[in-house]
């Protein structure tokens, strides 16, 4: 049985809006895996089309709740967020030869192959990826941004 190594850096991304546990699972999980983190938060101009978009929380409190939560469980300056406004600004993130892994959901899961892909092409090393699992309510229900709108 192999000796589980830690990372150096890992890059993971999203909305985060209306921070959640799913939200707070992945940070976490990131967080324990790597020494840093590099997380891509999506501008408002990407979000225009996502549903109950006029519920969405603009970047600045999205980033706010982000760094405030980051923060309570640890030391801030293991984490960077940086803006992405488009498909090629997380391809410019990911294409850091410092990046030894990914963070993404089972949704996401197909962008970071081909990620990965556009990596490998640059002669880059290809990344760990390691998927998280959807986190469902008490009624059994995925929890996401999307149904916290909803409800809203």
């Amino acid at each position: 049985m192999g000796v589980f190594q830690i990372l150096r850096k890992v890059g993971l991304g999203g909305t985060f809006d209306h921070l959640h546990e799913g939200h707070k699972f992945l940070l976490k999980t990131a967080l324990s895996i790597s020494e840093f983190i590099e997380i891509g938060l999506t501008s408002q101009d990407l979000l225009k089309n996502k549903q109950y978009s006029s519920k969405l929380e603009d970047y600045k409190t999205r980033k706010k709740n982000l760094t405030t939560y980051i923060d309570s469980i640890t030391n801030i300056e293991r984490v960077n967020i940086v803006e992405i406004k488009n498909w090629a600004d997380m391809d410019k993130y990911a294409q850091d030869p410092e990046y030894e892994g990914l963070i993404v959901s089972q949704e996401t899961y197909e962008n970071a192959l081909k990620l990965n892909e556009n990596r490998e092409k640059k002669g880059l090393k290809s990344l760990v990826l390691i998927v998280i699992p959807l986190i469902k309510d008490n009624e059994n229900f995925k929890i996401s941004s999307t149904s916290i709108r909803k409800k809203l």
